[in-house]
């Protein structure tokens, strides 16, 4: 239950998710994920390694660039799930709400 806890943990920071969707094509230097997020580089770094000790991603060294990738295609699973399950939430709140409307504008 630890290790589940610290993977959402990780990934619960809508700067880190918007690193992974950056990320969703694949490798990339620090040097592109840092304008994408518009965020400091030191920012960037701190973000990026806790991904990485989460196991969610991948680095390695390039000269004297470091690049990153997601380290499981699963991550990418995990994220598409996710986002179908808010359609459904986002759905079903919509419906609610239009049947509200409805009963209100028929009294």
């Amino acid at each position: 239950m630890e290790q589940r806890a610290n993977l959402f943990k990780a990934m619960a920071d809508p700067v880190r998710l918007q690193i992974l969707e950056f990320l969703k094509d694949g490798e990339k230097c620090v040097c592109e994920i840092i304008p994408f997020i518009c965020r400091s580089q030191s920012t960037t770094s701190k973000n990026l390694d806790i991904l990485y000790r989460a196991g969610i991603l991948e680095r390695r060294e390039n000269g004297r660039r470091t690049l990153y990738k997601i380290k499981s295609p699963k991550v990418l699973e995990l994220l598409n799930l996710t986002d179908s399950l808010l359609v459904d939430w986002l759905s079903t709140y919509a419906k609610t709400v239009e049947y509200l409307g409805l009963q209100k504008s028929s009294k």
